[in-house]
């Protein structure tokens, strides 16, 4: 095969035109730009808002495939629910610091734990994803996701004050509802029971009330399951019903311990 040959066939296997990965590197650069602008004390949002709102054009210019644009004025409405988003987060960096014995600072927060960072951008994310602006929030948390092992989809409705401790493989599924004071540690996953499409416009995950703390490697999946408030899910945990309030859910393994006598 001569290598005009491989060429064509190449080009007549790529189908997908609009299919720009210079979309995701925009991407990037926004939300590194937008986290800094909203919280680093070197990096004076006002004089960042110019270039942030350049950056959301060219987002807009290779996300957003109507001809008008539709999706242009999506700018002036985001950039109203950042003060907001901003008072959220920084409940989120105190519920951290509050609750976590390791934490020395609040700082120390912002600046080293990778479970703020996956919550800032899902907040971030998460007002896009409102306004249905195409493809971005996801490759915004999906960004968070390969800084930090969380993955947490930007259509997930989460309340104040949350806290991911220690944070690697946690999994939230986009039609999971969280209420507000909610801890969950490393290895939690909010899924659903099964996969299928026709469930797209379902509720396939669970819903996790009020002050519920959830230990390491907990599953709980279903778009019925409710977790009641105050309920303490253990680690390794495995749930596709609900559970009502003031619960404590435990996985009980044997254990069994042999010592070198044989006993």
């Amino acid at each position: 095969m001569d290598t005009q040959t491989i060429i064509n066939k190449i080009k007549a296997h790529k189908t997908k035109p609009n299919l720009k990965f210079r979309l995701k590197k925009e991407t990037e650069d926004f939300t590194d730009l937008l986290f800094l602008s909203l919280f680093d004390s070197e990096t004076p949002f006002e004089k960042n808002l110019p270039e942030l709102a350049r950056q959301f054009d060219c987002l807009v210019d290779l996300a957003c495939w109507d001809p008008q644009k539709s999706c242009a004025s999506v700018w002036d409405d985001y950039l109203q629910r950042l003060p907001s988003v901003l008072e959220d987060l920084n409940l989120d960096a105190l519920a951290i610091a509050s609750c976590d014995p390791a934490s020395l600072s609040i700082e120390e927060v912002y600046l080293a734990y990778p479970g703020f960072y996956a919550i800032a951008i899902y907040r971030l994310a998460h007002e896009l994803h409102k306004k249905n602006f195409p493809l971005v929030p996801r490759l915004m948390t999906e960004y968070a996701h390969s800084q930090t092992g969380v993955d947490i989809n930007p259509g997930a409705q989460i309340g104040k004050s949350f806290f991911i401790d220690h944070a690697t493989g946690v999994v939230i599924g986009e039609t999971a509802v969280i209420h507000d004071h909610v801890k969950i540690y490393q290895g939690v996953t909010l899924g659903a029971l099964y996969v299928a499409r026709h469930l797209r416009d379902t509720k396939r995950h669970p819903t996790i009330e009020t002050n519920v703390t959830i230990y390491a490697n907990a599953t709980i999946l279903g778009g019925d399951t409710v977790i009641g408030a105050n309920s303490i899910i253990g680690g390794n945990a495995w749930l596709t019903q609900s559970v009502a309030p003031n619960s404590t859910v435990f996985h009980s393994p044997e254990i069994k311990i042999r010592t070198n006598n044989g006993a």
